[in-house]
């Protein structure tokens, strides 16, 4: 069901507001929240401009310390005392240091075992900040590589762990050379080990049973604190295996599938929707089986689906049924799965429409990792999903940048940075009664069963940012702007630029060449133009990489002057 959040954005680019009504008091939760949920956050290598940074950290906590408010009310007669956090996350192509991959940017030299250590200790990082340091009890990821070289493949996880419990990964990882038998480990066994030195621990680990094969680079990964009882493994086309786990949580199975469908790979929706369909109808397949079996089965379905939650409205020419919307069934009508016609709800309709926010694209945010729940979540028997918990897990000065977006992982001389998605997160429960034919109370139930026909546009213009925004030639003498502690920072550049063969435009920084690059299509065609018939382009740009490029991003056109 929808948050219901102090106006602090008075407007929105989707209109008026979408709820208008007053939010309950919640100053001491609030309160609490802050004071024994978060951890401590570290500034040390992200500091925008101090307004920016303080600004961004006090909506941020409010925003995400709001959403959680509602997460552990009093316990009632039908409660266990018994609450846990499940978290979605896709952590953008973590890769082992074997050098072996299909992807050349995790070939030989181009990727090393310090982009390993800062990665894996980045994202144990954001799980610890769920449940005071403890982590979530799931924890779904998305494009962890599916080993390449599968005879080094971890047998007994806590084996392993005892092996290594007297070091840490990044200690491991720092020895050189590296030794084979660590070089050619999987990448989920160091991501266990680098949660275990945050102090999230107690995981165990669920793969698919994929093998090495063309074009099958990554696959899905399962942390689970309860006792797995089943799993296998649901091949589709084009796109990973989908996880199916069965899970003990207190005496009570819960059903876990982890997804991540057929990507778009930068074509029209259309030209690879029919393989999103496909990925569908295998999950929904499945899914009506268990049904069958039990209309009230407890089943969670995480992961990237490459579709936003609104996929069939801001997609019109889809040249059939959208997969996740018609395929699939997930829609926003909470009350709607108490009935026969509709068993699974998105909890992206937890939240107002225009803070359903995971990852950007050409400017546009994006809902692509999905959290949704069947109707056994709402009724009073076995587990049960905590109302109004659903959060997107945006921690300023940690994971999100100066924009509000996430901080892709740089592959620098000094690495740095997360996913290129944020997380999703929510909260569920036991219950002690046996009652599926009773349901959970919801206070202001999501009855929207469609989303808007529109993306929400990522805001990128700032006077504050401009004012703060860094000058080379103002920099420390020096200072080395790829050295990992300037990423996601905010340039002003005033330097000649060309166009090279590939039409790509390029400028000259320090003696060496950065892309110019924008999201936006008739942008990118304005700074091709004016490169070719000026002297000099003054712009401002934000400072990263893509694909081991370094690059300066123009995001919208008062960015260029």
């Amino acid at each position: 069901m929808p948050h219901f959040l102090p106006s602090l954005h008075p407007t929105s680019n989707l209109g008026p507001p979408l709820f208008t009504k007053e939010p309950e008091p919640r100053a001491w939760r609030l309160f609490h929240f802050i004071h024994t949920t978060l951890q401590p956050m570290r500034f040390s290598s992200f500091r925008p401009a101090a307004s920016i940074q303080r600004l961004a950290l006090a909506v941020g906590l409010l925003s995400f310390a709001l959403t959680h408010a509602a997460a552990a009310p009093a316990a009632s007669a039908t409660e266990s005392n018994h609450s846990f956090a499940v978290v979605v996350y896709n952590v953008e192509n973590l890769h082992d240091v074997d050098g072996i991959a299909l992807y050349d940017e995790f070939k030989g030299d181009k990727y090393t075992p310090a982009h390993l250590a800062v990665k894996i200790a980045n994202i144990a990082t954001v799980l610890s900040k769920v449940d005071k340091g403890v982590g979530p009890a799931i924890a779904a990821f998305n494009e962890i590589e599916l080993d390449q070289t599968p005879d080094s493949t971890v047998k007994d996880y806590d084996q392993w762990l005892a092996s290594v419990s007297g070091t840490t990964a990044k200690a491991l990882l720092a020895q050189s050379p590296l030794p084979p038998e660590l070089a050619g480990l999987p990448v989920e066994a160091w991501l266990l080990k680098a949660c275990v030195d945050a102090g999230v621990t107690g995981y165990h680990v669920v793969v698919t049973d994929e093998k090495p094969r063309e074009g099958a680079a990554v696959r899905n990964v399962l942390f689970t604190r309860f006792p797995v009882t089943a799993t296998r493994t649901l091949p589709v086309e084009s796109a990973r295996a989908i996880i199916e786990a069965t899970l003990e949580v207190d005496g009570h199975p819960l059903t876990v599938f982890v997804n991540h469908w057929k990507s778009m790979r930068g074509k029209e929706p259309a030209d690879t929707e029919p393989a999103r369909r496909q990925n569908a109808g295998v999950l929904r397949a499945r899914l009506d089986e268990l049904l069958k079996a039990d209309a009230n089965a407890d089943i969670l379905i995480t992961g990237d689906l490459n579709s936003s939650y609104n996929h069939k409205q801001i997609n019109r020419n889809l040249g059939g049924p959208s997969a996740i919307n018609d395929v699939l069934g997930s829609q926003g009508n909470e009350l709607a799965i108490r009935g026969k016609q509709r068993d699974l709800y998105n909890l992206w309709f937890e939240l107002p429409s225009d803070q359903r926010t995971s990852e950007v694209f050409e400017n546009k945010w994006g809902t692509l990792i999905n959290l949704i729940v069947s109707r056994g979540l709402y009724d009073q028997n076995g587990v049960q999903y905590v109302d109004n918990s659903f959060a997107v897990l945006k921690i300023p000065g940690l994971n999100m940048d100066a924009l509000g977006r996430p901080i892709a992982f740089s592959r620098g001389k000094v690495p740095y940075g997360f996913s290129d998605h944020f997380p999703i997160y929510a909260r569920f429960r036991t219950v002690d009664t046996n009652a599926k034919d009773q349901w959970m109370p919801l206070a202001r139930p999501s009855e929207t069963e469609t989303g808007p026909d529109t993306l929400v546009k990522a805001e990128v213009s700032s006077t504050s940012l401009f004012a703060n925004a860094l000058k080379p030639d103002a920099l420390p003498a020096g200072a080395d702007i790829r050295n990992g502690t300037y990423d996601g920072k905010i340039f002003l550049i005033e330097e000649p630029c060309y166009v090279n063969d590939k039409g790509h435009v390029k400028t000259k920084v320090g003696g060496l060449e950065y892309d110019v690059f924008s999201h936006n299509k008739e942008l990118r065609a304005t700074l091709r133009d004016r490169a070719r018939t000026e002297p000099k382009l003054r712009f401002y740009g934000e400072l990263g990489q893509f694909k081991g490029n370094w690059q300066f991003i123009v995001h919208d056109k008062d960015w260029l002057k």
